[in-house]
This record gives structure tokens, C-alpha cells and sequence, in this order.
């Protein structure tokens, strides 16, 4: 490919080409000025909600302390000796490991000193802390017993800019320092969990780079990055992952603590499984907002928090064992490159519709087609989603949008200049060929070759004196519409009319093979379309018209002179 066909080629598609790089850039610099994160997180959230419910994970239950509960023991703060009897009756049917998510940093009596002989003599065991918060006051801390043992996981959630939580903790770093590791309540549970199949826990650092992971075997637990997904700078502290739900709530086997307090349970309910133990009533207000929580049809529903560390307490071992797989993220630079492709496309709908002369029919089309592309764009993203790679819709989307509007408006311009200027005289076809090659419209001159046909009326000079002039209007009109339309025929572009005279270009504004044959072609359909017009001449009692032709090819300047007004 030459230069000459290079710059045609390129003309040929300036809208795609100008518009597709351009709107990319505008769109990435929205997103990363955090203007489409709320609009992505709802997006995903909605997806994340289509999705198939994943199959009930056995391996987990949950003692739910519900409100009736509550009402039944008359306390909201359960005293240690509730607790120490719930462990108790739990131990005697070998869970392999429980969780108590539940706050025993101090005494609560009756029956403490009951529930810390269970803490010491409970080796799989597990309490909480809440580890993160800027002052003091804001952390809560383990119970001692458990925290001498080293069986302490942290509580802490993750809640976006909305209230919801997307991301799961696995574990936080202390310490002066900050490199002290200290497991979530999650991942302890996990890591128990498993060590029983012969699986552990282990650290993979990448020297070169300085990044470094957690394994659980062979599975490499994903380290959640600040602008993953539909995130924009967010806060990557600590070690995250980004939570792949279940379900939403009650996703799990739930029994209710009077329920193991009265024997109404089967006595290997709780055999080899992770027991998690939480408040789920209201009163305890240990709910959260989850990508669960909101429908489109449907009220608002919390996830309680014993919950959400089932989810991901779940997530992990399902990864391991069942190789359900992490939500995972495109590098941010193929984020980019699907946005430019995405931009691309709707630049190219509207720009291949340009030459359309079907008016309303061409607007439906349009729809119809930006309709289905962004039916395609939110079904690769949702079938992505199913199989747990999230891949932002909202920016794509924008920039699909965001083109075929910028083209249809270019489109739209370029189009009434070219018909305000042309439109009275040349065919739609001349006019498309215009929209297509505009260049034709330039002020200044080019040096052509084209055909230069030109017309008069012979001897009309003398029979229009004897005529009065609303005669003469009324013959010209007759004559110059029978011959304008022969000459559209043939594609013609009429420069002027000259009294009773026409100057007609073959080859200008837009040259055409073939040019001079059909100015010769034109010429004898106009003398046939004479005769037409002297037989309403001899109707209206005037003498027939004889018409004379010229036709010369040779080169030219051509081009609008004139100014940008008027032309």
C-alpha cells in the first residue's frame, strides 16, 4: 500500500479511526477519576446475582444465635456459660474444627470459668479479634485464653464506598513493622480444615518482583490489587481476595442455638464439618450489605457476618478441593484495549450507516444494531462472570455509546452542509458520495478533468419579448424542471442556470468513471425530453422550443469559490 491509498484508506474511515482512540481516552480518564465505579459495582452486583446458585457446601453449618433465642434466654448478651454448654454438646460430635464468632475478650457471668476450661482443653477451637481500626476504641480484642493458644483469627470485613462487601479478608499485617501475618478467622478455619487432607498453608514470593502470595497447596490464593476489577485506587491493605459468593443469605445449613442447647439435632450433625458460630438475630446487628443484598424487584436483605465468613471461609477449600475457581481480573492494559475495541465498534455501526437515505428506518436500524452489540457486550461479560472472571462492563459500554453518538453527531453536520450546499441540485447519490468524500467541498481550487455540458434555448431571446413575463416564469419553470430531471438521471451536477441556459459538470465535485459518456447520454435523453415539453407548449399556444448542446472534456480548477458563507 502507497502513501495515496494509505490517505484514502484512512479517509475512508476517519470516523472510526478519529473517533475509536478518542472516546477510549475520555472514557478511561471517567474511570479513573472514579465517576464509573458506582455504575460498575452495580452492574456487577446485578450479574453477580443472575448467576446459578452454587450447590450448597456440606462441609460448612452454622449455629445462628437468632432473635427467638434471644427472647427464649431473656438475654441479648448471652452469658459464658451458654457458650461453654453450646461447645460442649458441639465438641462431643467431632466437628473437625468450630468458630466462634462471637466477642469474649471479657468475662461475662455466669460460667466463666467454665467456658475457659473449654477454651484450654479445645484444641480446634477457633476465636476472633478485631484487628483493624484507627484508634483504640475501634479494636476489640481476643479472648486470652485462646490468644495464649495462638487459636485467634480476625473478624474483620471489608465494606466498599456503599456499604457492601465484595472483598474478603485473609488475613491482616501488624506488628510494629507491619510484618507480622495474622490469619483471618476464614482462613484459619480453612487452613485447619485442610490440614487434615495433607494440605498447608505456604508462603510464594516472587523475588523479582517483590509481590508475594499465600498458597494452600497448590492453589494460589489471589492477592486482591487496588484497581482489579470495577476498583478504582481502592485500598489494597492487608491481604484481600475478592469474595465469590455462594448465594446470598442462608446459603448454608443453619440450626439455631436453642436447637443444639435442647438435643433437637441429629448427633452427627456436626461430625468432621466447620461449625461456625454467630448472631444472626436483629438485636445483635451483626448484618452487612452484601452484591446479594438489593434486586431490581426486591427489598434490601443483610447477610449476617457469621455468614460472610462462611462464604469465604467456603471459597477457599472449594478452591482447593473443588477447584472452584477465584473471581479473577483482566491486567488493567487489556481492560484498556477491550475498551478501544469496544469504542470501535460503535463508532463503525454509526459510520457504516452514514450513507442511508431511509430516514426513519435508518434510526431503527441503528438502535437495532447498538441494541445488539450491547446485548453481545453484557452477555460476554455475564458468561465471563459465571466462570469467575469479572471483566467491567460499565467503561465499554459508555465507550460503545459514547462513539456511535460522537459519529452520528459528526455524521450529522458534515450532512446538512454538504445538502445545504448541493442539495438543490445534485441526486442522493451525489450527495452520499459527498458525505463519504467531503474533501469535494473545500474552498480553493483543484485541477481536474471533467466534462462541462452546457444548454440554451434557441431563439428565446426574441420569443420572450413578445411574451408577458409571467409567460415567460411559467415556460422556464416547465422547460429547466423537464430538463434538471434528465440530468439528475444521468448524474450530473447542475452548476447554474443561465436565464434559459444550463451549465452542467460531469466529473465535479466527485469524479466518476465513465463521466463523459453519460454528458453525451444526457444530452440526447434531454433532446428526447424536448419533445415533451413543446407538446404542452402547443397545448398552451406558444411555438415549440429548440434546444442547443455543447460538450467539452479538458482540465480544469475546480472547487467552491466564494466564501465560507456563501458560496
Amino acid at each position: 500500500m502507497n502513501w495515496e491509498q494509505f490517505q484514502q484508506a484512512f479517509w475512508q474511515w476517519r470516523g472510526v479511526l478519529i473517533t475509536t482512540p478518542t472516546v477510549t481516552v475520555v472514557v478511561i480518564l471517567l474511570r479513573f477519576a472514579g465517576l464509573l465505579q458506582a455504575l460498575e459495582w452495580a452492574a456487577y452486583d446485578q450479574l453477580l446475582r443472575l448467576r446459578p446458585p452454587a450447590d450448597p457446601d456440606d462441609r460448612i453449618a452454622i449455629v445462628g444465635i437468632t432473635e427467638a433465642d434471644y427472647r427464649e434466654l431473656e438475654r441479648v448478651i448471652l452469658p459464658d456459660q451458654i457458650y461453654a454448654e453450646l461447645i460442649r454438646k458441639l465438641k462431643a460430635q467431632n466437628p473437625r474444627v468450630i468458630g466462634l464468632d462471637v466477642y469474649r475478650d471479657q468475662p461475662v457471668n455466669p460460667g466463666h470459668q467454665e467456658l475457659v476450661e473449654i477454651f484450654a482443653s479445645t484444641p480446634n477451637l477457633v476465636g476472633i479479634e478485631k484487628v483493624i481500626g484507627d484508634r483504640a476504641v475501634d479494636t476489640i480484642g481476643p479472648p486470652p485464653t485462646l490468644a495464649d493458644k495462638g487459636q485467634v483469627g480476625s473478624n474483620d470485613v471489608i465494606q466498599d464506598g456503599d456499604n457492601k462487601i465484595r472483598r474478603g479478608l485473609i488475613g491482616v499485617f501488624r506488628g510494629e513493622r507491619g510484618q507480622e501475618f495474622f490469619p483471618s478467622l476464614a482462613l484459619y478455619l480453612a487452613t485447619y480444615y485442610l490440614d487434615a487432607e495433607g494440605i498447608q498453608l505456604h508462603l510464594l514470593e516472587n523475588e523479582d518482583s517483590g509481590w508475594w502470595q499465600y498458597a494452600l497447596g497448590d492453589t494460589v490464593i489471589p492477592r486482591f490489587r487496588r484497581h482489579d476489577g470495577g476498583y478504582i485506587r481502592a485500598d489494597a491493605g492487608s491481604y484481600q481476595v475478592l469474595l465469590n459468593y455462594r448465594g446470598g443469605a442462608n446459603s448454608f445449613e443453619m440450626v439455631s442455638l436453642t436447637d443444639v442447647l435442647d438435643g433437637e439435632i441429629p448427633e452427627d450433625w456436626a461430625t468432621d464439618r466447620i461449625v461456625l458460630i454467630g448472631a444472626v438475630g436483629e438485636s445483635a446487628k451483626d448484618f452487612f450489605f452484601t452484591p446479594y443484598s438489593s434486586g431490581l424487584l426486591s427489598l434490601p436483605e443483610y447477610m449476617a457476618g457469621v455468614e460472610v465468613h462462611a462464604n469465604l471461609t467456603s471459597q477457599l477449600i472449594s478452591a482447593v478441593l473443588n477447584d472452584r475457581p477465584f473471581i479473577t481480573t483482566l491486567p488493567e492494559v487489556v481492560e484498556w484495549v477491550w475498551i478501544l475495541l469496544w469504542s470501535g465498534i460503535g463508532a463503525a455501526i454509526a459510520w457504516t450507516m452514514r450513507h442511508s437515505s431511509e430516514g426513519q428506518n435508518q434510526t431503527l436500524k441503528q438502535f437495532i444494531r447498538l441494541g445488539l452489540a450491547s446485548i453481545t457486550l453484557w452477555g460476554i461479560t455475564y458468561i465471563s462472570l459465571v466462570g469467575s472472571w469479572w471483566i467491567p462492563v460499565i467503561p465499554p459500554f459508555v465507550a460503545l455509546l459514547g462513539s456511535a453518538i460522537a459519529v452520528t453527531g459528526y455524521i450529522a453536520r458534515t450532512a446538512g452542509d454538504i445538502r445545504k450546499t448541493f442539495g438543490r441540485y445534485l441526486t442522493d447519490e451525489v450527495v452520499a458520495t459527498l458525505l463519504e468524500h467531503p474533501e469535494g467541498l473545500k474552498m480553493g481550487g483543484e485541477r481536474r478533468k471533467i466534462t462541462i455540458f452546457t444548454s440554451d434555448l434557441r431563439g428565446f431571446t426574441a420569443l420572450s419579448e413578445r411574451l408577458s413575463p409571467e409567460e415567460v416564469v411559467k415556460i422556464l419553470n416547465f422547460y429547466l424542471g423537464h430538463m434538471a430531471d434528465t440530468i439528475t438521471q444521468y448524474q450530473g451536477t447542475i452548476d447554474e442556470f443561465m436565464g434559459d441556459g444550463i451549465l452542467v459538470l460531469f466529473g465535479a465535485p466527485v469524479p466518476r468513471d465513465g463521466d463523459a459518456r453519460r454528458a453525451i447520454a444526457c444530452a440526447i435523453a434531454m433532446q428526447q425530453a424536448l419533445k415533451t415539453v413543446n407538446r404542452q407548449m402547443q397545448a398552451w399556444g406558444f411555438p415549440d422550443l429548440e434546444m442547443g448542446i455543447g460538450i467539452n472534456t479538458g482540465e480544469v480548477v475546480v472547487g467552491n469559490i466564494g466564501s465560507e458563507k456563501r458560496t
